[in-house]
């Protein structure tokens, strides 16, 4: 598709700049009035309203070909080079000599890029006026000496702010970020925000030193060195407010967290002493295990200039930058709520901390979602507070670039490099980065460059391993006390007014920390878009999930259908079209039909469904094909959004080659989004270990330590036929042990609500079930699907359309209705796929009268009561056994053995235990399955 030009792509072209502007071109920024485009992968846009398909794909390699300056500018820039080159050194070189580092641990450097005699500029005449149109932006001068040029220049790129932004391919970006950088200078704070930045400065560093009194043994992970993060949110979202936001989503790790919750979030102080002396967050009544202090989040409402701007600052857990793709999400789902196409209505702001920002493999995934279509926000305002250390890792061991801002470099993200001592500095910059946002929809991150003025927490000392960095630290005054001079120089505080502030401000926590003697959280949990949702107390009532049969036919028919005007492949017509067509008329339902049976059906009650994951669209084992490709343009057709007019949408996300932040993205849309049905599938269930700390820290535990519902589908292709290590086991034994069933008391009522239902079934209609019952509940629970490979297409796994009709649910157990329970002495308990090979086995070995195969399908919840209800119509049972065909430490044993046990003497057959999740060698996989076989039937 390269080189065409039909509205899908952009042709490879060659444009040569003017004579003149050649040898300039050298340092990258200097040519920006031309492209010499690449090969890239076209930008092809998909019509969502015709096709059904997802949001247009976008690159950062996308290159705009129109020219950022005018002819006039052009000529100027020709007939000046030398100069020129110069300007494009300063703004590319210039961060390095600039003073970023208040410790001034930083060495900082004086390229020869920036030597006058490298341009032929030294013998300049002091008098000689340059044009500057098209070089240079100086406010209110047409023409400038060399020696103001020079000056201009520095004060722009090598003082207290050290832009980096030449990488930037579209040369209209760079353009525009070169003029604003260079306003910086002639910008001036008014006296109301150095004020407001003294205040909210000063009641951070209050709100530190009252802990340190009051609870000096609290991990508070105060804000002493980086304050100026506070006025620099408040700038942001003034900015924000401004430009037409309405809505802010913040993801932040712990440092800093407790001075903008009491701070500029208005978080009572008194809910955090509350907590500090050891009681739930939570309101009486509220079941929940909660979280560590410095993981608290909160949602509030900001009056900007007399706009309200609503913001959330989500819950986070240790894990540093996992929150980062979540926020990502929580901010699409609000987008797609609001109708915001433009994606400026709702601002994403990550917070990071300059260790975790380099270190975290994340943070990379999390990039690499910004500029594609189903993932995009319209960028994100990073900030990363930089401490200049992490944990006790100085830098020069902790990343191996400059800066940690560089990993952005890799999505064209401009950065803002500012001294934290410098605050006016911090607001201008902010101020800048928001503007450069809502204009380009790009990220662009604020790299805050401070200290930390205690150890990485307050108990530690931070001597032990950076005495010098500390002996610095420890002599100096703190930013509220440097930038007080500035208050009571220029006459915008007193120094009486600025003591009676602090003391007004003691007084309040004082207060409060009397009134922190009683509970004080409302409850807050379930509102909004959670209105009419519950926390329930069990989560094992059945849901009638059945639809009309006539409606299922339709749903089936029009799940092939699509425009003439779109050409599917050939062989998929046949297989997919047209066999379905046929099995369904023989009544003979499958895996994918009874899937889009089940989507299908939730569309049309007004669900929306996200189905996101590798080859979704088409499935891993080509199975689903929800998503028909166009064979002349890629154009693609969603044949289940033209059911009918009132319907939801399903979104099919054909996710990028990463498993950690593509789920904890779909997790942050799951959780503002309860009327989407949020489908996340592992191409091989194995792969899901690669996102375990969502899995871990959000998924499995958001509600109980946040009380955060979600219901989340993990699809995780499972199951032993000889594919080897890495394609077998979805690992069922961690989810397992992830839910707070208790095993070991099975009547214990808690068992009636678990975190979370973990299913392994077997039937079509069973897969239909689950998937509506996840909608139709008035809660929201992640749902585990251990679903099948082998079975998608086994002629055991099929279903009737009457086994989906109305009065029909969801079974936990499926009894064996083929044999006679009077003569029944042996059960085999299975899960999932062998169940079709015991099956198999016991018609071969003639013991079909006296075994029962039970299947159990959801495993968690445990069925116990439908499975022992079962059991008991076997008077002459002699024997139970659990057969699985994964080895002994893995798949369920160790989680059913002891409920089982509390009422069975229960034999395991399976493979034995084993380090790896299966075997690679075939003919091992063989006989280890016959051994089962034989094991399970053995007298």
């Amino acid at each position: 598709m390269l080189g065409r030009t039909s509205g899908l792509g952009i042709q490879r072209t060659s444009s040569h700049p003017s004579q003149g502007t050649n040898r300039a071109s050298r340092n990258g920024f200097a040519n920006q009035g031309h492209h010499i485009t690449t090969p890239v992968r076209p930008l092809v846009k998909l019509n969502s309203d015709q096709f059904g398909a997802s949001a247009s794909r976008l690159y950062s390699t996308d290159v705009k070909l129109k020219s950022a300056f005018s002819k006039d500018e052009l000529q100027n820039r020709s007939e000046n080079a030398n100069l020129l080159r110069l300007v494009s050194s300063y703004r590319r070189y210039g961060h390095l000599t600039a003073d970023l580092d208040p410790l001034g641990l930083v060495k900082r450097v004086s390229p020869p890029e920036l030597e006058l005699s490298r341009y032929g500029l030294d013998r300049v005449s002091e008098s000689q006026e340059f044009p500057l149109q098209g070089l240079i932006n100086i406010e209110g001068k047409q023409t400038a000496t060399l020696g103001e040029i020079i000056k201009h220049l520095k004060a722009s790129y090598c003082d207290k702010i050290g832009p980096e932004f030449s990488y930037i391919q579209h040369a209209n970006q760079r353009r525009w970020f070169a003029d604003q950088v260079e306003q910086l200078e002639t910008q001036s704070l008014s006296t109301d925000e150095k004020k407001r930045a003294w205040e909210l400065m000063a009641e951070a560093e209050a709100f530190d030193h009252f802990m340190q009194r009051k609870f000096p043994f609290v991990k508070r992970y105060g804000l002493e060195g980086t304050e100026a993060m506070i006025p620099a949110l408040d700038a942001i979202f003034a900015q924000a407010s401004n430009s037409g936001v309405t809505d802010v989503v913040i993801g932040m790790p712990h440092r800093g967290r407790l001075n903008l919750l009491v701070g500029l979030l208005k978080y009572p102080p008194r809910q955090v002493f509350w907590k500090v002396k050891g009681n739930s967050e939570f309101p009486q009544g509220v079941h929940g295990a909660g979280d560590v202090l410095s993981h608290i989040g909160t949602s509030v409402s900001l009056d900007y200039r007399g706009k309200p701007l609503k913001i959330s600052l989500i819950e986070n857990p240790s894990h540093l930058e996992a929150i980062d793709p979540v926020a990502m999400g929580k901010v699409r789902s609000k987008q797609t709520l609001m109708s915001d196409s433009e994606r400026r209505k709702v601002l994403c702001v990550q917070i990071h901390g300059d260790a975790a920002f380099y270190g975290q493999g994340i943070v990379a995934e999390m990039l690499g979602l910004t500029k594609l279509g189903d993932f995009t926000v319209g960028g994100t305002v990073h900030m990363i507070v930089n401490n200049q250390l992490g944990f006790t890792t100085p830098a020069h061991h902790g990343r191996s670039s400059r800066y940690s801002a560089d990993i952005a470099k890799i999505i064209d993200g401009p950065a803002l490099h500012v001294n934290a001592e410098s605050p006016e500095d911090v607001i201008k910059v902010c101020k800048l980065a928001v503007d450069y946002r809502q204009k380009y929809q790009g990220d662009v991150i604020i790299d805050l460059i401070g200290y930390r003025r205690q150890g990485h927490n307050e108990m530690d000392e931070p001597g032990f391993t950076q005495p010098v960095m500390y002996k610095n630290i420890r002599s100096r005054a703190s930013i509220i006390s440097i930038y007080k001079e500035t208050m009571e120089r220029e006459k915008i505080l007193s120094e009486e007014e600025m003591s009676q502030f602090v003391k007004k401000i003691d007084s309040n926590y004082e207060s409060e920390l009397q009134a922190a003697g009683v509970p004080s959280a409302t409850d807050q949990h379930l509102k909004g878009l959670w209105e009419g949702f519950i926390q329930p107390k069990d989560i094992t009532t059945q849901v009638d999930t059945g639809v009309q049969v006539e409606k299922l036919h339709e749903i089936s028919a029009k799940s092939t259908q699509f425009p003439s005007s779109i050409k599917i492949h050939e062989r998929l017509a046949r297989t997919f079209a047209k066999a379905r067509e046929t099995a369904v008329s023989k009544n003979s339902i499958d895996w994918a039909t009874a899937e889009s049976m089940a989507f299908g059906s939730l569309l049309q009650e007004g669900y929306d469904i996200r189905l996101s994951g590798q080859d979704t669209g088409r499935g891993t084992f080509s199975q689903r094909h929800v998503e028909l490709t166009d064979q002349d343009s890629e154009n693609r057709y969603v044949p289940l959004n033209h059911l009918s007019s009132n319907q939801g949408k399903l979104q099919t996300v054909n996710s990028p080659l990463s498993e950690l932040a593509v789920l904890a993205y779909e997790y942050g849309y799951a959780i503002n989004s309860p009327n989407t049905l949020p489908i996340w599938e592992a191409q091989f269930g194995d792969f899901n270990n690669g996102a375990q700390i969502i899995i871990d820290n959000f998924i499995s535990s958001g509600e109980t330590k946040w009380l955060k519902q979600n219901g989340m589908v993990l699809l995780l292709p499972h199951g032993y036929d000889g594919t080897g290590p890495e394609h077998s086991s979805g690992r069922m034994e961690r989810f397992l042990t992830l839910t707070d069933f208790d095993t070991v008391n099975p009547t214990n009522p808690s068992n009636l609500n678990t975190n979370m239902s973990i299913v392994n079934v077997t039937t079509p209609a069973n897969y239909f079930h689950v998937l509506r019952r996840q909608m139709l509940r008035n809660f929201r629970k992640p749902l585990i699907v251990f679903s099948p490979k082998i079975l998608l297409r086994h002629p055991q796994a099929i279903s009737k359309v009457e086994d989906m009709a109305p009065g029909t649910h969801f079974q936990p157990v499926i009894a064996d209705p083929s044999v006679d329970s009077s003569k029944v002495e042996r059960v085999l308990l299975c899960s999932g796929k062998i169940y079709v090979d015991l099956q198999a086995e016991r018609a071969k070995r003639n013991f079909s009268e006296n075994t029962a195969i039970i299947r159990i399908e959801e495993l968690c919840p445990f069925p116990v009561e439908k499975l022992r209800s079962e059991l008991n119509k076997f008077s002459n049972l002699k024997n139970v056994t659990w057969c699985q065909e994964e080895s002994q430490n893995a798949g369920a044993w160790n989680f059913v053995n002891p409920i089982l046990r509390n009422y069975y003497d229960v034999k395991y057959v399976g493979r034995g235990p084993l380090a790896s999740a299966a075997t690679g060698i075939s003919t091992v996989h063989k006989k280890e399955s016959e051994d089962i076989f034989n094991a399970a039937f053995s007298s």
